[in-house]
């Protein structure tokens, strides 16, 4: 797995370049991105969600669309639509930005839940109808959503159906006195962004992807993913649990932050560490709750499962 972990190395020190302090937030849209999944990073306005997006799309070197989410946004603002040509007499497709390798979906709680809606067939079959027709979306077909807070004004949840459809649900971390002068320091002249270049391309990335799904998980690591997610099912505290897409999406994931490492198998730890950012936006708790307090309870969900010990090797 030593090409994935090259990669992945790239990846990390190019767009460390631009986005300072965030470590792992950018491990973790790492693994999505080489499991195939879709990323949703949720934090408060002015801390670097769009800016992180920006860099990972310019690394990649791929098409790269921009949708700003907003309440007059519709869906044939997202999918396209069929627009009759006078001159010819007939309709003709325009494509909407959902067509591209990847998509940054831009406060994409500010939209309405029909709006939200109009990327569930492209988030999960890569493809998308239009006036009866149903085309295929480039490989590969990445959404990266960034969204407010609910607490914020102008805010609609997102359907649990979209959820569901997001591999991970991440943050920009805490911040530290150092971390914000090393931001004044970065910044002060022209912005990063500006001139990152591209470190791969879009070959590569699927080339790894490929190889994602030959990395070993032993069958004690299997039983203890589903162990924990039995554990939250059964949990008092939660009205909904992890669905089996949320299983798949463990082991896919695992699989590739262990690829990530230059290991050709999971371990327990990685799955532990995975799990708040995995399954905290797929369970519904009893009474209020945030991704915070949901982040808090798979971990504390964790740690009453019983880690398994083997050699993960064989």
């Amino acid at each position: 797995m030593e090409e994935v972990k090259t990669l992945a190395d790239k990846l990390r020190n190019n767009v460390s370049k631009v986005i300072l302090g965030a470590d792992d937030t950018v491990d973790f849209i790492l693994t999505a991105i080489l499991a195939g999944g879709h990323v949703l990073i949720e934090d408060q306005p002015g801390t670097g969600k769009t800016m992180l997006a920006k860099a990972f799309a310019k690394s990649m070197n791929g098409d790269f669309k921009r949708v700003q989410f907003t309440p007059d946004l519709l869906p044939s603002d997202i999918t396209g639509l069929s627009i009759y040509n006078q001159k010819s007499q007939e309709f003709v497709l325009s494509k909407g930005p959902v067509f591209t390798n990847v998509l940054l979906a831009d406060e994409i709680n500010r939209a309405t839940p029909r709006t939200q809606s109009a990327l569930l067939e492209a988030m999960e079959e890569r493809q998308v109808t239009i006036d009866g027709d149903t085309m295929k979306l480039a490989v590969p077909f990445l959404v990266i959503a960034t969204e407010n807070p609910l607490e914020t004004i102008g805010t609609y949840p997102l359907p649990e159906a979209q959820l569901d459809r997001f591999l991970m649900k991440l943050d920009m971390g805490k911040s530290t006195k150092q971390h914000e002068l090393d931001v004044i320091e970065r910044y002060i002249g022209e912005s990063p962004l500006e001139s990152l270049e591209a470190v791969c391309d879009m070959n590569e990335l699927v080339a790894a992807q490929g190889k994602i799904s030959q990395i070993f998980v032993h069958q004690a690591v299997r039983e203890y993913i589903v162990n924990i997610v039995f554990a939250l099912r059964e949990n008092s505290r939660i009205q909904t649990g992890v669905s089996t897409r949320g299983i798949l999406a463990m082991v896919r994931s695992a699989q590739a932050y262990a690829a990530m490492s230059g290991r050709n198998y999971v371990e327990p730890d990685d799955v532990k560490k995975l799990a708040p950012r995995i399954f905290g936006h797929r369970i519904i708790t009893l009474g209020n709750s945030n991704y915070k307090k949901n982040y808090e309870l798979v971990n504390e969900v964790v740690d009453t499962v019983k880690v398994p010990v083997e050699n993960w090797e064989n």
